[in-house]
C-alpha cells in the first residue's frame, strides 16, 4: 500500500484521527470512574487534570481533523454531500460535539473542585458531585452518537 494515493492518505488520516478521538475519549471515561469510585481527592484532582490535558493534545485535533478528512473523502469518492446515511453522521456528530463542549467545561470544574479541595483539606463539595453526575450523564449520548457513526461509515446505508 502506498500513501501517494490521496484516498488512501486521506483514508488513512481519517481512521487515525476517529480511533483517536474514540480511544481517548473511552479511555479518560474509564479513568475518571474508577478514580471517582476510589473516592481519593488528591487522585481525582490528578486524573481530571490530565484528562483537561488529554483533550487539548488528543481529542481537540482529532475533532478538527474528523470533518475536514470525512468531507474531503466525501468530494474524492464522489457521494453526494446531502445523502441521508451522511446527514445522519453530520447530526449525530453535531450531537456528540455539543455534549464533548459541555463536557469540556465540566472538566474544567472537577478539575479545580478538587484542586480546592485538596489545598484546603476539605472533603469534595456537592458541585463536585453534581458536574461529575453531569460529565458521565453526557458521555452516554456522545459515544452512542460515536458508535451510530462507526456503523454507519462501515455500512453506509442508502449511499453507498
Amino acid at each position: 500500500m502506498s500513501f501517494d494515493d490521496p484516498y488512501l492518505l486521506l483514508k488513512a488520516i481519517h481512521i487515525l484521527s476517529a480511533t483517536i478521538l474514540f480511544g481517548t475519549g473511552l479511555g479518560t471515561a474509564f479513568h475518571m470512574w474508577l478514580t471517582h469510585l476510589k473516592g481519593d481527592t488528591s487522585a481525582i484532582a490528578v486524573v481530571a487534570g490530565n484528562v483537561v490535558l488529554a483533550d487539548w493534545l488528543f481529542t481537540l485535533p482529532a475533532v478538527i481533523v474528523q470533518p475536514f478528512s470525512g468531507f474531503a473523502l466525501v468530494y474524492l469518492i464522489g457521494y453526494d454531500v446531502l445523502a441521508p446515511g451522511l446527514l445522519a453522521v453530520y447530526g449525530l456528530y453535531g450531537l456528540a460535539g455539543l455534549c464533548w463542549i459541555r463536557v469540556v467545561f465540566l472538566q474544567y470544574r472537577i478539575r479545580d473542585l478538587a484542586r480546592r479541595a485538596v489545598a484546603e483539606g476539605h472533603a469534595l463539595p456537592p458541585a463536585y458531585h453534581r458536574a461529575i453526575r453531569e460529565w458521565f450523564a453526557l458521555g452516554g449520548p456522545a459515544f452512542l452518537a460515536v458508535l451510530a457513526i462507526f456503523w454507519i461509515m462501515v455500512a453506509k446505508p442508502g449511499w453507498a
